[in-house]
């Protein structure tokens, strides 16, 4: 064999087993990080128990949260009008760091009656929450995280996977922030198609993700009055605009 033909022979080898260890890499990374489990099943609300403002825990108000061709989905068509029946609907288990949490979701149909104006196209997916057993009969959100799932106005920019913080607080390059909305670098998304947002949540750090891009992170989730936040509830909302979810899934992440 000539001495090129050799060296071409070794090269291919090397080239060979250099694929072998990155493939084997990949696939070492993926088990150590866990499978996608699916929360939502894709055909009813098993695992799943809502709760709207003045009302009993686990009365799914006017059928609001229910399955519509497959789909998880929020409906107003059995209301007149909105009036303040804010409504979560809460994953049976909760969750501690490190998890990764991941929802597709779009909006259809126009606002019901009476929403408020900045609920137009706004959903989100509430972590490290208190139990839906601890909320008060009339109380509007729990306290959690919650990663805002908005789409786009007609005219000007607004992103999603925004922050809100209803009974906490965050910190962010090294100063606590009380403000209630902080929001994500993600680019505007009309509302009607599918976007895809995860939430990364390990001890002391989240981040917001969508399509694959990190548009938000911050430190140390905690209450309002300092008690940090490793762990907690999942719900999705209804705040008044009819929002579908065709996937709803959880990673536990290795420590």
């Amino acid at each position: 064999m000539s001495t090129a033909r050799l060296t071409a022979v070794a090269l291919a080898l090397v080239a060979l087993a250099a694929s072998v260890a990155v493939t084997g890499e990949k696939a070492d990374e993926k088990t150590a990080e866990g499978q996608w489990v699916p929360l939502f099943n894709g055909k009813d609300l098993a695992g799943w128990t809502p709760k709207f403002k003045g009302h009993d825990l686990g009365e799914n108000y006017k059928n609001t949260f229910r399955v519509v061709d497959g789909l998880l989905t929020v409906s107003y068509d059995q209301y007149e009008k909105f009036d303040e029946k804010f409504g979560h609907l809460f994953y049976a288990k909760p969750f501690s760091a490190p998890y990764r949490l991941r929802v597709e979701y779009r909006f259809v149909g126009e606002q019901v009656a009476g929403g408020p104006g900045w609920a137009w196209r706004n959903n989100g997916v509430m972590i490290l929450g208190q139990t839906a057993e601890s909320m008060k009969k009339d109380q509007s959100f729990p306290d959690s995280i919650e990663v805002q799932l908005l789409g786009g106005k007609e005219k000007g920019e607004r992103s999603t996977a925004n922050l809100c913080t209803p009974g906490t607080h965050v910190v962010i390059d090294g100063q606590l922030k009380k403000q209630h909305v902080i929001n994500s670098k993600s680019k505007t998304y009309p509302g009607d198609e599918w976007v895809t947002v995860e939430i990364e949540v390990r001890a002391g750090t989240v981040k917001h993700i969508v399509e694959g891009e990190v548009v938000l992170q911050y430190d140390d989730p905690q209450l309002d009055d300092g008690t940090k936040l490793t762990g907690g509830t999942i719900s999705i909302q209804a705040e008044s605009h009819p929002c579908q979810f065709r996937k709803i899934e959880a990673m536990q992440l290795a420590e």
